[in-house]
Protein backbone atom coordinates (compact mmCIF):
# COMPACT_ATOMS: atom_id res chain seq x y z
CA UNK A 1 0.00 0.00 0.00
CA UNK A 2 2.88 2.40 -1.34
CA UNK A 3 0.38 4.56 -2.54
CA UNK A 4 -2.02 4.69 -0.17
CA UNK A 5 0.73 5.17 2.99
CA UNK A 6 2.18 7.93 1.07
CA UNK A 7 -0.83 10.38 0.71
CA UNK A 8 -1.90 12.85 3.20
CA UNK A 9 -4.27 11.92 6.27
CA UNK A 10 -7.33 14.07 4.69
CA UNK A 11 -6.90 12.38 1.53
CA UNK A 12 -6.71 8.81 3.41
CA UNK A 13 -9.75 9.48 5.04
CA UNK A 14 -11.56 10.02 1.94
CA UNK A 15 -10.58 7.23 0.59
CA UNK A 16 -11.99 5.30 3.88
CA UNK A 17 -14.99 6.39 3.88
CA UNK A 18 -15.45 5.78 -0.27
CA UNK A 19 -14.48 2.19 0.43
CA UNK A 20 -17.10 1.81 3.71
CA UNK A 21 -19.84 3.02 0.96
CA UNK A 22 -18.78 0.32 -1.31
CA UNK A 23 -18.72 -2.52 1.31
CA UNK A 24 -22.40 -1.19 2.91
CA UNK A 25 -24.40 -0.45 -0.28
CA UNK A 26 -26.51 -3.03 -2.35
CA UNK A 27 -26.21 -0.53 -5.02
CA UNK A 28 -22.62 1.62 -5.27
CA UNK A 29 -23.51 4.90 -6.57
CA UNK A 30 -21.91 5.58 -10.39
CA UNK A 31 -20.29 8.75 -8.92
CA UNK A 32 -17.59 6.20 -6.89
CA UNK A 33 -17.94 3.25 -8.55
CA UNK A 34 -18.10 2.29 -12.69
CA UNK A 35 -16.82 0.30 -15.03
CA UNK A 36 -14.16 1.10 -17.41
CA UNK A 37 -15.51 1.13 -21.43
CA UNK A 38 -13.13 -0.94 -23.72
CA UNK A 39 -11.70 -2.39 -20.77
CA UNK A 40 -11.96 -6.55 -19.87
CA UNK A 41 -13.87 -6.28 -16.49
CA UNK A 42 -11.98 -3.33 -15.00
CA UNK A 43 -13.62 -0.99 -12.69
CA UNK A 44 -12.48 1.86 -11.16
CA UNK A 45 -13.19 3.13 -7.55
CA UNK A 46 -13.33 6.91 -7.92
CA UNK A 47 -12.70 9.66 -5.11
CA UNK A 48 -11.83 13.49 -5.32
CA UNK A 49 -10.54 15.48 -2.42
CA UNK A 50 -10.38 18.98 -2.92
CA UNK A 51 -8.79 19.34 -6.55
CA UNK A 52 -7.38 15.99 -6.53
CA UNK A 53 -8.96 13.03 -8.27
CA UNK A 54 -7.81 9.69 -7.16
CA UNK A 55 -8.60 6.15 -8.97
CA UNK A 56 -8.14 2.64 -7.85
CA UNK A 57 -8.59 0.01 -10.04
CA UNK A 58 -9.92 -3.56 -9.56
CA UNK A 59 -12.50 -6.26 -10.75
CA UNK A 60 -14.53 -8.98 -9.31
CA UNK A 61 -13.84 -11.98 -8.29
CA UNK A 62 -17.14 -14.63 -7.43
CA UNK A 63 -19.81 -11.92 -7.97
CA UNK A 64 -19.04 -9.65 -4.86
CA UNK A 65 -15.53 -9.72 -4.14
CA UNK A 66 -14.16 -6.86 -5.40
CA UNK A 67 -10.18 -7.53 -5.86
CA UNK A 68 -8.16 -4.04 -5.81
CA UNK A 69 -5.47 -3.78 -8.16
CA UNK A 70 -3.29 -0.54 -8.59
CA UNK A 71 -4.50 3.19 -7.76
CA UNK A 72 -2.96 6.49 -8.87
CA UNK A 73 -3.83 10.35 -9.01
CA UNK A 74 -5.67 11.11 -11.92
CA UNK A 75 -4.25 14.11 -14.35
CA UNK A 76 -6.11 13.74 -17.59
CA UNK A 77 -10.29 13.49 -18.73
CA UNK A 78 -9.47 10.24 -19.61
CA UNK A 79 -8.36 7.37 -17.40
CA UNK A 80 -4.63 6.54 -18.95
CA UNK A 81 -4.36 3.48 -20.85
CA UNK A 82 -1.33 2.41 -19.90
CA UNK A 83 -3.49 2.33 -16.31
CA UNK A 84 -5.91 0.27 -17.48
CA UNK A 85 -3.76 -2.29 -19.30
CA UNK A 86 -1.68 -2.70 -16.12
CA UNK A 87 -4.95 -3.43 -14.79
CA UNK A 88 -6.05 -5.94 -17.23
CA UNK A 89 -2.48 -7.43 -16.83
CA UNK A 90 -2.59 -7.73 -12.81
CA UNK A 91 -6.08 -8.97 -12.84
CA UNK A 92 -5.02 -11.84 -15.46
CA UNK A 93 -2.03 -12.85 -13.27
CA UNK A 94 -4.30 -12.97 -10.03
CA UNK A 95 -6.29 -15.54 -11.80
CA UNK A 96 -3.40 -17.39 -12.82
CA UNK A 97 -1.82 -17.46 -9.66
CA UNK A 98 -5.23 -18.43 -7.98
CA UNK A 99 -5.53 -21.47 -10.04
CA UNK A 100 -2.31 -22.56 -9.46
CA UNK A 101 -2.81 -22.13 -5.67
CA UNK A 102 -6.19 -24.04 -6.00
CA UNK A 103 -4.48 -26.65 -7.61
CA UNK A 104 -1.75 -27.18 -5.21
CA UNK A 105 -4.58 -27.09 -2.57
CA UNK A 106 -6.18 -29.97 -4.28
CA UNK A 107 -2.35 -32.22 -4.32
CA UNK A 108 -2.16 -31.38 -1.31
CA UNK A 109 -5.17 -33.03 -0.10
CA UNK A 110 -4.56 -35.80 -2.57
CA UNK A 111 -1.42 -36.41 -0.61
CA UNK A 112 -2.97 -36.70 3.14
Amino acid sequence: MNFYSGLDADVQEKIDWVFEIIKTVDIIPKKFFEHLSGSDGIYAIRIEFESNIFRVLCFYDKGNIIVLINSFQKKTQKTPPKEIALAEKLKKQYFIDKKIDEENERIKKIKK
